[in-house]
């Protein structure tokens, strides 16, 4: 491609534009490596420079993913999330079928633990009381998306959890169908950045500082009570939030 250097347009931004183009129309396939630094160069008939700009504004923008000795792949389309309403929500399995992928979850672990202060009050419970934590990878098309944490009160209500294979379910529908109570409405949700560290790097493949959204969910049943609290760690570079 030739690009213009009489335009207004800097000639990084030309091959950024026309690269991204590229990538939407399946040029360059997603988790597929693109041409090297010089043959872009060659490609486009600039420095090597003027491409590595193009390239770190792509992987900024969440379009690439630069492998150290590897190359730059293309990333899977973001997923495309609706900011969560007051009055209503979906699944990540809806999510993810509505956006025409493939939903995945790999449970981390399943246990009964001592509630902290931030579930206590998301709960309504006592203090001293337990709760039962569940951690899951969620997936879209056996990408790794999210880091799952949900809690639920440790009642008999909701000990089925504990015993249940919790692989590759909705955990919506089964609460639902095992317990009666719907995921409705929320007291809580608030998203903010963050960098991965720790067990997110490990379980959704992720380099450490990479950005991850933190985002906090109280879940109200049927009737306005308490059901669940979620703490999710979403990988950025592949989600999309929507208004």
């Amino acid at each position: 491609m030739k690009l213009s250097e009489k335009s207004l347009i800097p000639l990084y931004q030309q091959v950024m534009d026309d690269l991204k183009k590229a990538i939407d129309a399946g040029v360059y396939a997603p988790n597929h490596k693109i041409p090297s630094e010089a043959e872009l160069s060659a490609i486009y008939s600039v420095s090597r420079i003027t491409v590595r700009r193009a390239v770190e504004e792509l992987a900024a923008s969440g379009h690439l993913t630069k492998k150290q000795g590897k190359g730059t792949y293309v990333n899977p389309p973001k997923l495309a999330r609706k900011i969560w309403q007051p009055s209503s929500n979906k699944s990540f399995t809806d999510v993810c079928r509505d956006d025409g992928r493939e939903p995945g979850a790999r449970v981390v672990s399943v246990e009964t633990i001592e509630a902290r202060p931030a579930e206590l009050e998301a709960l309504g419970l006592a203090e001293g009381s337990s709760i039962i934590s569940v951690r899951r990878v969620r997936t879209a098309d056996g990408v790794p998306v999210m880091l799952e944490n949900n809690f639920f009160p440790a009642t008999e209500e909701f000990a089925f959890l504990l015993a249940e294979d919790l692989n590759d379910v909705s955990l919506f529908d089964l609460v639902r169908r095992r317990s009666g109570h719907v995921a409705g409405a929320t007291s809580l949700h608030t998203i903010e950045a963050m960098r991965a560290s720790g067990e997110m790097v490990g379980e959704l493949s992720v380099g450490a500082g990479e950005p991850i959204l933190y985002e906090r969910t109280n879940f109200l049943d049927e009737c306005g009570h308490p059901l669940m609290t979620g703490r999710n760690y979403i990988v950025g570079s592949l989600s999309l939030f929507e208004i």
